[in-house]
């Protein structure tokens, strides 16, 4: 049996590509054909000079930029942002943000305190210093989920994941709300991606952080807290586990950790008060 064949040309407003495939399986041997995610390189520009490019599904990108810039520190509010224009630039996608004159000169301001440092190899940060920033404190948000809630949230999001349906290779990110259920899903390859597009679509939607847990299909790093505590949401609910490093920034900014949320088990490692047992 011969090797498929692939097309090399990407469609870069596609989030799939079907492609050939040999499959063994019980002993059998059969040709098929896979539904696979797309993954395209994404830069994130503001005034005309690009800021920082990610791989990533080309899907929901006015959120993934309005997160990104959240998470990232860049902005505090949607009103600090006036335009997003979505490009199509050679092999990947431009998304140009432009942003209000004082978080433009603020931006250009960090950009030049940052020229020159070596980078430490973080996933592209540029210091050790931004790798490990505080985040804010969510002690205060009082928001309190039942154990049904925390088993809802994961089972709902398991089955809001039409693109995980098809492929079977991408990560979720949801934003649940007592009483109203999975209000956000969003998707992505990378799992940070997936949490900064859902950050940007609550943003977008005029809700608040603390109203809600994100829930997420994958394990929790520090990342993944600080983003969330940057939304302000006070709980953080995941169907794999933890870092010590998560558990520790997760303790000291108040959130609510639940890992190895399967069924109806679950794990709580942080400021379990939150969930009512």
């Amino acid at each position: 049996m011969s090797a498929p064949a692939h097309d090399t040309v990407t469609n870069l407003t596609a989030t799939t590509a079907s492609v050939p495939q040999v499959i063994r399986r019980d002993g059998v041997v059969r040709e098929a054909v896979r539904s696979v995610p797309e993954e395209v390189p994404i830069a994130f520009s503001y005034g005309g000079s690009s800021h920082a490019v990610m791989m990533g599904t080309p899907a929901d990108l006015e959120d993934f930029a309005t997160g990104f810039s959240l998470t990232e520190g860049i902005i505090t509010s949607l009103a600090e942002i006036e335009t997003i224009d979505v490009l199509q630039e050679g092999d990947g996608i431009d998304v140009q943000v432009t942003l209000a004159e004082d978080k433009e000169d603020a931006l250009r301001a960090r950009r030049r305190h940052m020229a020159g440092p070596v980078g430490c190899g973080l996933c592209g940060i540029e210091s050790i210093e931004q790798a490990m920033r505080p985040v804010p404190n969510v002690s205060a948000v009082d928001l309190v989920l039942s154990a049904h809630d925390v088993v809802a949230a994961s089972s709902a999001l398991n089955h809001a994941q039409p693109l995980h349906a098809q492929t079977r290779a991408v990560h979720g990110a949801g934003f649940f709300v007592p009483g109203e259920g999975l209000i956000a899903v969003r998707e992505d390859v990378g799992r940070h991606n997936a949490l900064d597009k859902l950050s940007g679509a609550v943003l977008r939607a005029g809700r608040q952080g603390g109203v809600g847990a994100v829930v997420v299909t994958s394990r929790i790093s520090v990342e993944m807290v600080q983003k969330a505590a940057i939304l302000g949401a006070p709980i953080l609910i995941a169907i794999s586990a933890p870092t010590a490093l998560a558990i520790r920034t997760a303790e000291a900014a108040g959130l609510t950790l639940v890992a190895l949320a399967r069924g109806e088990d679950f794990e709580i490692f942080t400021h379990a008060g939150r969930i009512r047992l």
